[in-house]
Formats: C-alpha cells, sequence, structure tokens
C-alpha cells in the first residue's frame, strides 16, 4: 500500500493514500491522519484497504504536490558499501560488518524540487537508496523482529559531495548539504513489499546509470537494522538508507556527475520514481 504526504492548492500538509495513480485523503477520515506507527499495523492499514474498496475515502482533486515521506527525520543512518556489485566496481573487499555513517537531517528534499548543486563543489554524484522509516521504537532487535518495527520503505537519492567527501576523508559534510536527501515519491507499507528483492534503477537526463536489485544487498535490510539497534536507539520517523549499488558517477571513466540543467529520477520497483532536477546555487 503507496502512503503519501502531499499538499494541494497550498493546503496541507496531509496524509493521503494512493491508488491507480490516484490519491485519497485520510485527513477526513476518522482518526485524522495517520501516525508512522499506524502506517506500519496491519490492522490499520486493513482498514484503510477496506475504505478504499467501499468508496469511504474523498478523493484528492487539484494539483496534488507530493512531500518527502518524513519531512525532519531524528536521524538518517547510512550504509556504505552494501551491494555486492558496488564493492566490486571500486575493487573492495566485501565488508564483514555494516559499514555506517549519518547525513544531516536538513538535506532532506521533496520529490520534484531542486538539487541545489553547491558552488564550492565540483563532484556531485547521485546514488539511488532504498530508505527504510521506523515506526516503532527499536532497540537491540533479533533480525525477525526488525520488520514490526518498520513503517515502511521509501526511495531516497543519496547525492554525494564527492570532493567534500574525499577531502575530508570521511562522509558527513559532503552528504549534508540542504538538498542532498531526496525522499519519496509514496511510502509503502505491507507484506507485498519485499525490500530484499526490488530492482533499482538511476537515471541521468533519461540515460540509465544504476541498474541493480536489493538482491545484490550484502547485508539485508533486516541484518542491517538488527545491527543498528544493537548501537543506537531507533525511534519512529528515523530513516535508514541501506546503500547504493554500482554505476555511480565518480567510478565511470570517465567520471559522469550532476550539473545544473540535469534531471535526475531514481527509481524502486513498487514504491516509484523519485524525480529532482538539478540547479546551481
Amino acid at each position: 500500500m503507496q502512503f503519501v504526504r502531499y499538499t494541494v492548492a497550498g493546503t496541507g500538509p496531509e496524509w493521503g493514500v494512493r491508488a491507480d495513480e490516484q490519491v485519497y485523503s485520510l485527513a477526513d477520515w476518522p482518526g485524522s491522519d495517520p501516525t508512522l506507527a499506524d502506517i506500519g499495523s496491519a490492522g490499520y492499514r486493513r482498514r484503510v484497504r477496506e475504505a478504499l474498496e467501499t468508496g469511504s475515502l474523498t478523493a484528492v482533486d487539484g494539483d496534488v504536490s507530493l512531500l518527502a515521506p518524513v519531512e525532519a527525520p531524528g536521524k538518517i543512518v547510512c550504509a556504505g558499501l552494501n551491494y555486492r556489485d558496488h564493492a566490486e566496481e571500486q575493487d573492495e573487499e566485501i565488508p564483514e560488518k555494516p559499514l555506517l555513517f549519518s547525513k544531516a537531517a536538513t538535506s532532506v528534499t521533496n520529490p520534484g524540487d531542486p538539487i541545489v548543486h553547491p558552488a564550492d563543489l565540483d563532484d556531485v554524484d547521485y546514488e539511488v537508496e532504498l530508505g527504510v522509516v521506523i515506526g516503532q521504537t527499536a532497540s537491540s532487535l533479533d533480525p525477525d523482529e526488525v520488520r514490526d518495527h518498520v513503517a515502511g520503505y521509501t526511495v531516497i537519492n543519496d547525492v554525494s559531495g564527492r570532493d567534500a567527501q574525499f577531502d575530508d576523508g570521511q562522509f558527513f559534510r559532503g552528504k549534508s548539504y540542504d538538498t542532498f536527501s531526496p525522499m519519496g515519491p509514496t511510502l509503502v507499507a505491507g507484506g507485498g513489499f519485499d525490500p530484499n528483492g526490488v530492482d533499482v534503477a538511476c537515471r541521468l537526463n533519461g540515460e540509465t546509470k544504476q541498474s541493480s536489485n536489493t538482491e545484490q544487498f550484502i547485508f539485508d535490510v533486516d541484518e542491517l537494522i538488527a545491527y543498528i539497534s544493537d548501537a543506537m536507539t531507533l525511534r519512529p520517523g528515523d530513516v535508514i538508507s541501506t546503500g547504493t549499488p554500482g554505476g555511480v558517477g565518480i567510478f565511470r571513466d570517465p567520471p559522469e556527475l550532476m550539473e545544473p540543467g540535469d534531471t535526475v529520477e531514481v527509481e524502486i520497483e513498487g514504491i516509484g520514481v523519485l524525480e529532482n532536477p538539478v540547479v546551481g546555487e
């Protein structure tokens, strides 16, 4: 089931559910806007499905603008080198444990909004990633407990300032410029979505640059989140970005990076296409 945060005609934001490309409002449904815990609940999703089938939800008319599913995450925890094909393109050994880093929550931006290419950076790269949104407080989970604490899944473009990243010798600044975490277009919840077996892709100006499947994960969603939860408490609204496959721009010969005037699309099967233009600062 695809949940969306949206505005229409300057009002909102509100939560809705998208079915057959039509958005239906949850704001005027009993209980009003759902929490992330609600979205992660099978019982809540069952009631929403019944409401859709009986025509109890209001179809949203007008120009709907989709928003990032989480406007201000408590934290964004990212996994580096978590696809086998990405490790291979760098001639890196397969890591024995997840490699973690973070991005500033202020880097989140909405579908369709511009990615701002900072004037002080030359090498701004794209990275399609599956995002996992936490719905229930989680600590020291076993892998088989993880799904009970997940609200849903979304698409993230882990935009990366490579020159800042390489100059600093660590990831935080290069990953955290404003607008460097486009997120959306939907939050998919429910057992019909397998996060460990979906196609992922990135296109720059319509040309495919990354194409893989989350079967390439070195640490799957359940292993990764269990590992993170051993180190830190995860709270509703925290976002886990699960790594990117091979094909990133910096490792192409010659490198192919994003420039002002470009359009980048990142897509995950079952979630949708997240598209953003690139503009100069």
